[in-house]
């Protein structure tokens, strides 16, 4: 072959060259619009991008033999929904073909009647800007008009599946380095690394800097994962007891308790909480992350001194 052979004339494997592209990690959105006859689409998409800050401008891009192009096409507004890490089963739902995707869906209606879905990553309602011709694809650029930033962990896809985000172990490395400076405790080291109080604020921040990170690749805030746990293990339903067992105030514990509620993850009668079906096996699943977290901690500790250990917090936190 000619080296000069321009790159147009190589044949190019697309199956070999979509695998290579799925190196690329992205996070996972679904695009929502509605048109003025009142037909609402959506589709799960990984193709979005930023384009511009000023004026502000997004883009995505949709298959040209997709059904819902027409709807996008003559909709005035759409909507960027980037899904969070308890959102995966929303993400197959709006990638079939052929079923109302929007029953049983939460979701408000936002700018031009585009649906916003509920307890996603972050939303970028937009304004249909222009649509450009892509090969296959349809790209189309919108001017951003109203954004949600909701903080939650997004969904990430990559190689072709899903995965979350955790901070990179590296990153860790140099903040455990950055706060142990050579001459930290210097002074009264020996009396204050035998200080209890000291000790379990540390040992607490160092085991938490591994297990949130975790936690919340889930998608679930750390408030709503802490009620999921409270209620699968039965100490507490009860929601005037709930703070003291999450730890958190009451106005935290009311926001995770009607974000479950909407999801349909726990149901609330006369005062007291209780999981759905979907309830107990999302807590379960959390209940894995916690277990196999706390199985690395101690696994270089012998069984009867972690058991001795537990008892001790166990005594201290005034638990029979």
């Amino acid at each position: 072959m000619n080296s000069r052979q321009s790159m147009d004339e190589i044949a190019i494997d697309l199956m070999q060259f979509r695998r290579a592209l799925g190196n690329f990690a992205t996070g996972v959105t679904i695009v929502t619009a509605q048109n003025d006859q009142g037909e609402k689409v959506g589709v799960t998409a990984n193709s979005f991008n930023s384009v511009s800050l000023d004026p502000p401008l997004i883009l995505w891009s949709i298959d040209k033999n997709s059904s819902s192009f027409s709807v996008f096409e003559q909709a005035t507004h759409f909507a960027v929904n980037i899904l969070s890490g308890s959102q995966i089963e929303l993400s197959n739902k709006f990638s079939r073909r052929n079923i109302d995707k929007y029953e049983g869906t939460s979701y408000q209606t936002g700018a031009g009647k585009a649906p916003v879905l509920d307890h996603c990553s972050a939303v970028f309602e937009c304004e249909r800007h222009e649509i450009i011709e892509g090969g296959d694809h349809w790209i189309i650029i919108g001017k951003v008009v109203k954004f949600h930033d909701q903080g939650r962990s997004p969904l990430v896809y990559h190689q072709g599946a899903y995965s979350g985000v955790i901070p990179h172990p590296l990153l860790q490395l140099k903040d455990t380095v950055q706060a142990e400076p050579e001459d930290l405790g210097q002074l009264h080291q020996g009396h204050l690394y035998s200080n209890v109080c000291y000790l379990m604020s540390r040992a607490f921040k160092f085991y938490q800097t591994d297990y949130i990170p975790k936690q919340l690749v889930t998608g679930f805030r750390t408030s709503e994962a802490r009620l999921l746990l409270v209620l699968g293990s039965g100490t507490a339903s009860n929601k005037a007891d709930l703070p003291r067992d999450i730890a958190m105030p009451m106005r935290e514990v009311e926001q995770a308790a009607t974000i479950l509620k909407k999801d349909g993850l726990m149901v609330e009668s006369d005062g007291f909480f209780k999981l759905t079906e979907k309830g107990k096996k999302t807590a379960h699943y959390l209940f894995d992350i916690a277990d196999s977290h706390q199985n690395e901690v101690f696994e270089k500790y012998p069984e009867q001194e972690k058991e001795v250990f537990i008892k001790i917090l166990k005594d201290i936190a005034g638990i029979a």
